[in-house]
């Protein structure tokens, strides 16, 4: 028997504290430490850097803060790094990586592995349609990035071929995880469960702490938040996990915390389609196994399809806007009334100038309480887009001008100036053959002469949806309880797709939220438009539910003038929503 697999997830995006990787160095026997740093966005922003010096284009951080402090100690224990910071540019990555270990005096080989950057092939794809809306390609000068999701088969080669540390473009998250999965245990390319198995470890350890305790509905019970612990993936030969997390740290491991990341932005728990296996998480179980130890079983896998997702981003236009604060009786009235007189102003500008209106405009207020006629304080947020920069800045312009005309009330932090048009990346998502995709490894600089390995490929179709046993909503003894006392829940996106997780608090619960949880109540509490549709699905291993959300988002991450547009507060609004359940449950979640 191969020994047990202990990894640690030390960083979910760029930007995130380095605080993770001394916590996981100081856990006993840890094999690899791998490091998610990429979105969408994060690569049109690092295909940006790169445009302006050829030199940048990655997680430059990861270099001097992350690995500068900890590189000695990584080498001294002998654990391996798997990370995607190479974003667009991994060979500078890699090259100022080996810098830094040279100056150490330390023997560690760094691995790339590059082929993901189609940008340069952006016309061979210009038939391509948009995989979720049918839209044409934008045109080719437009486009900022186009990147193939590659899986853990390369990286795998890497390992293979004596690399410590592996530096990679875009590839699936959690592909870092399966393949030391695969490298340490040798799992076939075939074995598909054990596929799955290892993808669910990667996808429990990709977001850092949000498996411990970080984003959990009762987040109180993580303790003190400046303390959390990573999370620590222990993997068996068979597939079992068990996450746990480093010793003198606070947080939480359950299976409600690992419940909800389990679940966080996935779309069909039975068709959960990576480059290597396609999952079916719907069966997987959580145990409570000791003190912070949570027991993953359950997840099975089939044949992958032999398409990789390719997300291409491109530049759309200009937005920008304010956020300003009023109080007083009516605020929000007031809010509103000062957010119209600005933005009419300014249509008036365009018309006069015989320019296009603005294609896109967002007014939001938040706080105090909707038709209340008493004392409030509201935040208001208006934003506009529209082609031209020069545009929305007279938006700015004239709302900012309007602040002597405006109601009563109006008050705001100053001190940063006025906000300047930033341009909107779209994302844009397609789909190619994978043997039109070749990744490229090298160790050291040398390339090993990768050769992607021969598997079939399969139907990712999850078949006719499961759904729980009926509840009976004319029976007698129901109350009304908020979702949050019955359930736990997290929210998030995938381009201008959101999902909601939600985990019963105790699974007698299921058949009523899910009742309740109708397509009314989601369109009013979450303001969806005609054009979002709601799916929804039933994973009866937790059990859970999760509910994905079609066009939510406003077009999603820095293309939407939403407050929220990543949706990651969508959770939030449904736990407030009042469920009808039987009295006699509310005792076992009591």
């Amino acid at each position: 028997m191969e020994k047990q697999l202990k990894i640690g997830g030390a960083c979910g995006f760029w930007g995130e504290t380095s605080v993770g990787t001394p916590q996981l160095l100081g856990v006993g026997g840890l094999d690899y430490l791998v490091y998610d740093y990429l979105a969408e966005i994060t690569m049109s922003i690092m295909a940006r850097a790169r445009q302006k010096d050829p030199d940048k284009g990655y997680a430059v951080d990861f270099v001097t803060d992350v690995m500068a402090r900890n590189l000695s100690e990584i080498a001294a224990k002998g654990v391996k790094v798997l990370s995607n910071a190479g974003g667009v540019n991994p060979r500078a990555c890699a090259a100022a990586l080996s810098g830094l270990i040279a100056a150490k005096g330390l023997d560690l080989k760094v691995a790339v592995v590059e082929g993901d950057d189609l940008l340069p092939r952006a016309a061979d794809y210009a038939e391509q349609c948009e995989v979720y809306s049918g839209a044409p390609l934008p045109p080719a000068e437009r486009i900022l990035s186009m990147n193939a999701y590659l899986g853990a088969a390369p990286i795998v080669a890497a390992l293979q071929s004596g690399a410590d540390i592996v530096i990679t473009g875009r590839c699936v998250d959690s592909a870092l995880t399966l393949a030391a999965g695969v490298h340490h245990f040798g799992w076939g390319w075939e074995e598909h469960d054990l596929l799955a198995a290892g993808s669910l470890a990667g996808h429990l350890l990709e977001c850092g702490p949000q498996s411990t305790g970080g984003n959990f509905t009762d987040w109180q019970a993580a303790g003190d938040l400046t303390q959390i612990g990573y999370p620590v993936a222990e993997i068996s030969a068979d597939g079992a996990v068990v996450l746990t997390k480093p010793d003198g740290t606070t947080g939480i491991v359950s299976p409600a915390s690992v419940g909800e990341q389990m679940l966080y932005e996935i779309g069909d728990p039975r068709a959960y389609v990576l480059p290597d296996v396609v999952c079916d998480f719907s069966g997987v179980t959580l145990e409570q196994v000791g003190e912070q130890r949570v027991l993953v079983r359950g997840a099975r896998g089939r044949a992958r399809t032999g398409q990789l997702k390719v997300s291409a981003t491109w530049a759309n236009g200009y937005r920008a806007g304010y956020v300003f604060q009023f109080n007083g009786v009516g605020a929000r009235k007031k809010a509103e009334a000062f957010a119209r007189l600005g933005l009419d102003r300014a249509c008036d500008r365009l018309r006069a100038l015989q320019a296009p209106d603005y294609s896109g405009v967002c007014v939001e207020t938040f706080g105090g309480c909707p038709g209340d006629r008493s004392y409030e304080e509201i935040t208001l947020k208006a934003a506009v887009r529209h082609e031209d920069a020069r545009a929305v800045g007279l938006f700015l312009k004239e709302l900012i001008g309007a602040a002597l005309a405006t109601p009563p009330g109006l008050h705001g932090f100053t001190g940063a100036g006025r906000p300047k048009p930033s341009p909107v990346v779209e994302l844009f998502s397609l789909l190619a053959d994978e043997n039109d995709v070749l990744p490229i490894v090298s160790v050291d600089g040398q390339d090993i002469g990768y050769v992607p390995p021969v598997r079939a490929t399969g139907q990712s179709d999850s078949g006719t949806p499961t759904e729980p046993e009926a509840a009976d909503l004319t029976a007698a003894g129901l109350v009304e309880r908020s979702l949050e006392e019955l359930a736990w829940a997290r929210s998030g996106d995938k381009g201008d797709k959101a999902n909601i997780g939600v985990i019963p608090r105790d699974p007698g619960l299921l058949p009523w939220i899910w009742a309740g949880l109708d397509d009314a109540l989601l369109r009013g509490t979450l303001g969806l438009s005609q054009e979002s549709r709601v799916d929804r699905f039933f994973l009866p291993g937790l059990p859970a539910l999760n509910l994905l959300l079609h066009s939510a988002l406003g077009g999603g991450g820095v293309a939407s003038l939403h407050s929220d547009p990543q949706g990651k507060g969508f959770a939030q609004k449904l736990l407030s929503c009042r469920i009808r359940v039987p009295a006699d449950l509310l005792a076992r979640i009591n």
